[in-house]
Formats: structure tokens, C-alpha cells, sequence
């Protein structure tokens, strides 16, 4: 038998029938870069993709046109609708004033516990300025200028000796426990004999107090 090849594939040489695919041509495609997907391909694939999106989008807003052309506002009751809105408005307003109402009550709320807290310690305090005031009955000198220090601190933050010498009696800042009857005219405040105190503008303690009139 023959070693020579007769059939078309057999005697097929890629060096002849086809040269670029033969080693020179496998190197130079692989030195300028058109061997196998390369950047090129994948910049064409992503300008189809962009492509196709902007095909897509631009279907998507031609569709919306049509429906709100089609939408007939003949139909629409354009008083009801306002109506509403006025409605959900007043709503709206009405929350919102509930609202800055409860704001503003927990603020007093809050003040007035405070307010009462520290009138509790100020009442606590009372007792050890009656016992400063007795002292300084007996040793001016030595006690005065811590009296009025005490009471120039207190009055930082809303304390309030009662100044009701010599004013007309009031029963509610002072409490008459003498009275010397003079000429039968209006009772007045002829001597104080303990302190009162205003906290806040509110009454502490009433003054105890001699009267006249």
C-alpha cells in the first residue's frame, strides 16, 4: 500500500491553505491583539447594552405620555378634591397646635416640680434662718454679715424676705398674733415679730406679725 494521502483532509497543510493560521499568523494575532475576545469586543458589547437601555427607556416614556393623555380630567371633581385637601390641611393644623399645647404644658409642668422642689429645700431652710435671725438679735456684729450672706444667696434663686413694717395688714402674707387698738381705723403692721418669706412670687410662710390701728 501507498503512504501517500489521497483524501482532501489528508493532504490539508495549514502553512498552504490557510497562512494565517499557521505560527506566524498565530503570533502576529496575538501581537496585535485581534487573537481571541479582546478589548474591542467588549467595548461593542457594551454599546449594544447601552444601546438597548436607551431603547427600552425611550419605549417606557412614550408609553407614560400616552397614559396621561388618555387620562380625562373632564371627570375629575376638581371642588371635592380641594375640599379634601382643605380638610387634610385643618387636620394637619389642628395635630399640630395639639401638639405645641402639650409642648408647652409639659414645660410649665416641669418648672412648677421644680419650682416645688426647690421650695421644699428653701422651706427646710427657714428654721436655721429664724435660729440666724435670733442670734443676730443678740450679736449683731458677729452674726450679721452671715445672715446676709445666707439671704443674699437664697434670693439668687427666688427667696423673698417680706418688707411689711409699717404697711397695711394683709392676711395673706402675715398673721396677726397681738394687736394694740389705737383709734379704730384700718389695722397696720406695728411690729414683726418672725419673718415671711416669698418664694417665686409665691407665699412661703406668712409673717407673724403685731398690729395697730
Amino acid at each position: 500500500m501507498s503512504d501517500q494521502n489521497t483524501g482532501d483532509g489528508d493532504n490539508y497543510d495549514p502553512d498552504v491553505h490557510d497562512p494565517d493560521l499557521g505560527p506566524s499568523g498565530s503570533a502576529s494575532g496575538a501581537a496585535d491583539g485581534s487573537g481571541g475576545s479582546g478589548a474591542g469586543d467588549g467595548d461593542e458589547r457594551a454599546s449594544e447594552v447601552d444601546d438597548v437601555t436607551a431603547g427600552i427607556n425611550r419605549l417606557l416614556d412614550e408609553e407614560a405620555a400616552e397614559v396621561v393623555e388618555e387620562i380625562d380630567y373632564s371627570e375629575v371633581d376638581v371642588p371635592a378634591v380641594l375640599d379634601e385637601r382643605d380638610q387634610f390641611k385643618s387636620m394637619a393644623q389642628r395635630v399640630q397646635a395639639d401638639f405645641d399645647n402639650f409642648r408647652k404644658q409639659s414645660a410649665i409642668r416641669s418648672q412648677a416640680e421644680a419650682d416645688r422642689a426647690t421650695g421644699r429645700l428653701a422651706e427646710a431652710m427657714l428654721p436655721v434662718l429664724d435660729a440666724a435671725e435670733a442670734a443676730f438679735l443678740r450679736h449683731p456684729e458677729e452674726v450679721g454679715p452671715l445672715l446676709n450672706q445666707m439671704l443674699v444667696e437664697l434670693k439668687k434663686h427666688g427667696l423673698e424676705t417680706l418688707d411689711l413694717d409699717g404697711q397695711p395688714f394683709d392676711p395673706e402674707v402675715a398673721e396677726a398674733v397681738a394687736h394694740e387698738p389705737v383709734d379704730g381705723g384700718d389695722p397696720v403692721v406695728a411690729e414683726v415679730l418672725r419673718s415671711g418669706y416669698r418664694w417665686k412670687g409665691q407665699t412661703l410662710r406668712a409673717a407673724m406679725v403685731k398690729t395697730t390701728d
